[in-house]
């Protein structure tokens, strides 16, 4: 074994290319466009979230109507999963054709996708089921952005230089899922259709700016599709999301999905063919996933701790809003109506943390590494997680705000950095396909999240909700056989109700407020019944999820430490395999000094 050393590792040189001539201003035009691009998909991730409300009264549909729940769940879920599953296809297609030629369709699409959104002429259940088809096609766009982003800047920078760009990036995506919230909760109420509209200025602009400006660096490898891999995989994958967005709806008697026959069918035969996918992936001579990249142990720790972090942090922006559309707004007097988008605007110090620890954390890791931000942004996160399970539900707003805006800057301190040791441990002619992997393991762990903290918040409710409510509502004079028929509901419905923005007593009970005295009825449907009603089971479920996401990010950061100290591979790779070939790559089993 060679020994360690401390000192600069000269410069290699990459392989020949026929890149374009460049100034020295393009990094920032490159840097500019792609974080409009990504912050433009990001924004849509979560845009439709406050939402909601409006656009299910803009197409007439009642969302807690049996049946139209799946429409609820896949307006929700259908963008995710989609980039979940497409990212890294199209990352290996940047890698072959060229990362801002696809980069240049995204925003093409996304642009095309976003205009249609706005335009329907249906009505009803027709409306919700075609624009559930259009964020689909909306998806792949955001797909094609967040996957060939990362690459084309790590092409654009030195290697001295990533970590801030790449934080800016990274921190502006994560961000944009949080402004999204609060410009779906300003313009839904204005009309359902400039939720939509609002992308395409800057999807045709940044269409027309990223033709004009964007430059091919990357170095092409052609290759032939791994037409198997891309099936198997995004089958697996697909079937895998899909379970898991409908094992959090009731099933018969019972009050989630996860033993309906469809999930366990979706899930088993998903991670069956995800296993096939691995086994074609080691025998073709051109695999869409490039497993051999896992052998390098930045890139792999650095993905382990993404996927963690997306664990712990993914369901975090749904339970949040959830409290605070359900309980501790109407709790301080704002109706059910105005909820939504108070909900947004009390959760910018979250977006406030990411915005000021994001591109510091990226300058600095270019100093010093990735591991000592990333793991220290990990800590912080799960302290902040633990003070989130101190406050009690009706909290101090200004110790609430403290704490996400710790969470923030924990999350912010690790995204960056984390980013940047993916991208510069990576060769460069496996960017993006390296980039399109780790954004699969992200978008993936943020639909499981998803999944994983509502599983664990109804089970919370479950165990009393259901006495309390039938307590509650029969006390207040409703009859015995109404108040059994609501308590009877699945938490879930309860759950969407408050998300959505909805009254829940008044849009459950419906018709049976107008037998009870108008006294009863209006405080059943004021703000203070059903806050007070769910606080305790809801605190309940709120402590287990949090227990989820502390352990998620404690791992997470001990995967970030075992990552090694700053390696880049153009600087470190190639000396390593002109003196000793054994440590071309840092593997799993080796230690690489900066």
């Amino acid at each position: 074994m060679p020994p360690a050393t401390s000192q600069p590792v000269p410069a290699a040189a990459e392989p020949a290319t026929d890149r374009p001539a460049v100034g020295h201003h393009y990094k920032w035009i490159a840097l500019s466009n792609t974080t409009l691009g990504v912050l433009m998909a990001t924004v849509n991730s979560s845009i439709m979230l406050i939402a909601l409300p409006d656009i299910f009264r803009g197409i007439g549909i009642n969302p807690l109507q049996p049946g139209n729940t799946t429409v609820l769940l896949w307006m929700l879920m259908g963008y995710l999963v989609v980039t979940a599953v497409l990212v890294v296809s199209f990352g290996r297609l940047g890698d072959m054709f060229g990362r801002v030629r696809m980069f240049n369709a995204g925003f093409a699409i996304f642009a095309l996708f976003s205009i249609l959104l706005s335009v329907t002429w249906l009505h009803g259940t027709q409306a919700g089921w075609y624009l559930i088809g259009m964020r689909i096609m909306q998806g792949i766009g955001g797909a094609m952005l967040m996957a060939n982003s990362s690459a084309i800047l790590t092409d654009a920078f030195p290697a001295n230089e990533r970590g801030l760009a790449l934080g800016l990036n990274q921190v502006a995506g994560i961000a944009g899922s949080f402004i999204g919230l609060v410009l779906g909760g300003v313009l839904g109420p204005i009309s359902w259709r400039y939720v939509f509209l609002v992308s395409v200025p800057f999807g045709i602009g940044g269409t027309i700016w990223s033709y004009l400006k964007l430059r091919e660096l990357g170095i092409r490898k052609p290759a032939r599709l791994d037409w198997w891999g891309n099936v198997t995989f995004a089958a697996g994958l697909i079937a895998v999301l899909v379970g898991i967005t409908y094992g959090i709806q009731p099933y018969g008697g019972h009050t989630m999905g996860w033993t309906s026959p469809l999930v366990l069918a979706l899930v088993g035969g998903g991670l069956a063919a995800l296993a096939l996918f691995c086994f074609i992936e080691t025998r073709v001579a051109d695999p869409m996933f490039r497993l051999a990249l896992l052998r390098i142990r930045p890139f792999t720790a650095g993905n382990l701790a993404a996927l963690l972090s997306g664990l712990g942090r993914g369901g975090l922006m749904f339970i949040l809003i959830i409290w605070l559309q359900g309980i501790y707004l109407p709790m301080h007097g704002y109706s059910f109506t105005d909820t939504p988008l108070w909900a947004g605007i009390a959760m910018l110090p979250l977006t406030v943390g990411f915005l000021v620890a994001g591109p510091v954390s990226g300058w600095l890791s270019d100093r010093f590494g990735a591991r000592p931000f990333a793991t220290g942004g990990m800590v912080v996160a799960a302290l902040s997680f633990v003070l989130l399970e101190l406050l009690p539900v009706n909290f101090q707003y200004w110790q609430f705000a403290g704490v996400l805006l710790l969470n923030g800057i924990g999350m912010g301190l690790f995204a960056s950095p984390n980013r940047a040791g993916i991208m510069n441990s990576l060769p460069a002619e496996r960017r993006g396909v390296g980039a399109g992997m780790s954004a699969t393991f992200q978008n993936s762990s943020m639909v499981l999240s998803i999944g994983i903290f509502f599983s664990l918040i109804v089970l919370g409710l479950a165990g009393s909700l259901s006495s309390s409510l039938l307590h509650g509502l029969t006390a207040q004079g409703l009859p015995a056989a109404a108040a059994a028929r609501l308590s009877a509901l699945p938490p879930t419905a309860i759950m969407f109700a408050a998300l959505l923005g909805y009254n829940p007593i008044q849009t459950l009970l419906g018709p049976a407020l107008a037998k009870l005295p108008a006294s009863h009825a209006a405080y059943l449907t004021g703000h203070a019944f059903f806050p007070s009603l769910i606080s305790a089971p809801f605190a309940h479920g709120l402590d287990v999820a949090f227990d989820f996401a502390i352990a998620a990010c404690l791992v997470a950061a001990v995967a970030s430490l075992l990552r090694g100290k700053r390696y880049v591979h153009e600087l470190h790779a190639a000396p390593a395999a002109a003196d000793y070939p054994e440590r071309a790559v840092p593997s799993l089993n080796t230690t690489t000094s900066a």
